[in-house]
């Protein structure tokens, strides 16, 4: 089975979706000519026209609602934003219209669209360009969101996410575009709202999804040495939400710890974990930790860039201190 970049895996799904069905084409700032910001679109203009990949101005205000209407009217856009932090600017667009139109329509209009993009801390980008989004959008009825955290998944999500009649939120963490997995050539496609065992525990479950994954399965490598046997569930799809995976694994382990990087307060982690208090309480042998970025702005210094975020070590603690270690 081959072994690519995450961001090349994307680029697939793309291309694939693209020549499947016409009415797809993929729009944002420097996906064309420049080949993406991240060359993640590199070659797809060449291979489809100015037509289906559309470079615009710097305005995610006006391309994600041109995009919108498009969908309106039956196309399928995929809409790159560069960072999600710029997605901010156009936050009407995202949580009045494309989260509200299908519903306000009464299923008249339909609204097939994906917006993807680099989301979360990447490498010395400051405040203004680090933010974690999950949250935000996740929160929203009316709109699915999805995070992968490996290539194959990518493919196989975005696939889903493109061929889905309500609008995506998909997103890609900057420091995984580069990593790499086995990614099969035949085609595939994976649902939304399915988690994912990315290693099965007993001793306790580390709920994560995006570019925690890599490091919580880092983190429960480390534990096996003290005979702590950590599930790792990858959400992939933050709403809907798989609650069955997650109980399942905390009745066998009645042990969690959620490892989100974002801030705690109001958190994605804070959600998930309402809900498990609620669902799996007598299940659960000790308080559920949550292991998130400090609750202050990103740092431009890369050493406290580094310190403010989650880590293997942060993790580890938190497991021993559920597991009375």
């Amino acid at each position: 089975m081959p072994v690519i970049p995450f961001k090349q895996a994307i680029r697939q799904a793309m291309v694939e979706e693209m020549e499947r069905d016409e009415s797809v084409f993929l729009i944002g700032e420097e996906v064309g000519e420049y080949n993406g910001a991240y060359k993640v679109s590199e070659g797809m203009l060449a291979r489809f026209g100015p037509r289906r990949v559309l470079d615009t101005p710097i305005s995610e205000t006006g391309f994600a609602g041109l995009a919108i209407g498009a969908a309106m009217c039956g196309l399928r856009p995929i809409v790159e934003f560069m960072s999600w932090s710029f997605s901010f600017v156009c936050f009407d667009q995202l949580m009045n219209n494309a989260a509200n139109i299908r519903y306000m329509s009464g299923g008249q209009f339909k609204l097939p669209i994906v917006f993807r993009g680099g989301n979360g801390i990447a490498h010395q980008l400051a405040a203004t360009h680090s933010h974690r989004v999950d949250a935000l959008y996740a929160r929203v009825p009316g709109l699915i969101v999805v995070a992968p955290s490996t290539p194959y998944d990518a493919r196989g999500l975005l696939k889903t996410s493109i061929r889905s009649d309500d609008p995506v939120i998909f997103l890609e963490s900057e420091i995984v575009l580069n990593e790499t997995g086995e990614v099969p050539d035949a085609e595939y496609t994976l649902p939304l709202g399915v988690a994912d065992i990315k290693r099965p525990g007993s001793t306790v479950t580390l709920i994560c999804w995006s570019k925690m994954v890599k490091l919580c399965l880092n983190a429960a490598a480390e534990l096996e040495a003290d005979n702590i046997h950590a599930e790792v569930i990858d959400l992939r799809t933050l709403r809907p939400l798989d609650e069955q995976t997650i109980l399942e694994s905390i009745r066998k382990t009645h042990r969690a710890v959620i490892v989100d990087e974002d801030w705690p307060y109001c958190g994605m982690g804070a959600g998930i974990m309402t809900r498990i208090y609620k669902k799996a309480f007598d299940h659960l042998d000790a308080p559920i930790a949550r292991v998130c970025s400090e609750d202050t702005p990103v740092p431009y210094s890369h050493p406290l860039e580094h310190a403010m975020q989650p880590s293997v070590e942060k993790v580890i603690a938190a497991v021993k201190e559920v597991c009375y270690v």
